[in-house]
């Protein structure tokens, strides 16, 4: 991420909504907020066990916290889902969460606004996630910010004993020059 503490608060509805880069302190209330969110509904990944938030996969500085009076609310991760080069211009969303007292009050937008606007500071070409089929709000959200679906992974995930496509989407942003690619 870029160096930055937090980013301009937003208002939403008299909410103050403040974004920075995730600290190694965070640990345990991001974890908190995976265990509040995980359902089978939302992703299809075991539920979070007793494990650190951040380790080999994922570091603070690759992660953004929403905070409302100073109460981490939300994260998104970002991240190269694939050490290829020629995909280096592409950016992931990683996971996105949003404890659920704070749901309805834009903190899930806020994130992924601010989650685009670090890809154009990285200079990405694109911003790509993946959501279950059956997660129709989520859906909802990734539209409203921009998100066009790529495309649909059928039957990807056995679910509860239900079959559950994988929806691929993704956000377009600026085009880099070919060597931005590299610095992502």
């Amino acid at each position: 991420m870029t160096d930055r503490s937090v980013a301009a608060a937003r208002h939403n509805e008299g909410v103050t909504i403040e974004v920075r880069t995730a600290r190694r302190e965070d640990d345990g209330e991001l974890a908190r907020i995976d265990a509040a969110t995980w359902t089978t509904a939302v992703s299809p990944a075991p539920p979070p066990g007793e494990q650190p938030f951040f380790g080999i996969r994922l570091d603070p500085e690759s992660v953004l916290v929403a905070q409302i009076n100073d109460q981490i609310v939300g994260y998104v991760a970002l991240g190269n889902s694939s050490p290829l080069r020629s995909r280096g211009h592409v950016l992931d969303v990683r996971s996105i969460a949003v404890d659920p007292a704070h749901l309805r009050k834009g903190v899930g937008r806020r994130l992924l606004e601010e989650a685009i606007e670090e890809a154009r500071r990285r200079g990405a070409h694109k911003l790509a996630l993946r959501v279950l089929s059956t997660n129709e709000p989520a859906r909802d959200l990734y539209e409203s910010c921009g998100f066009v679906i790529e495309g649909n992974l059928r039957d990807e995930y056995r679910l509860e004993g239900q079959y559950v496509d994988d929806v691929l989407m993704a956000h377009p942003l600026s085009t880099p020059e070919p060597d931005d690619a590299e610095r992502l």
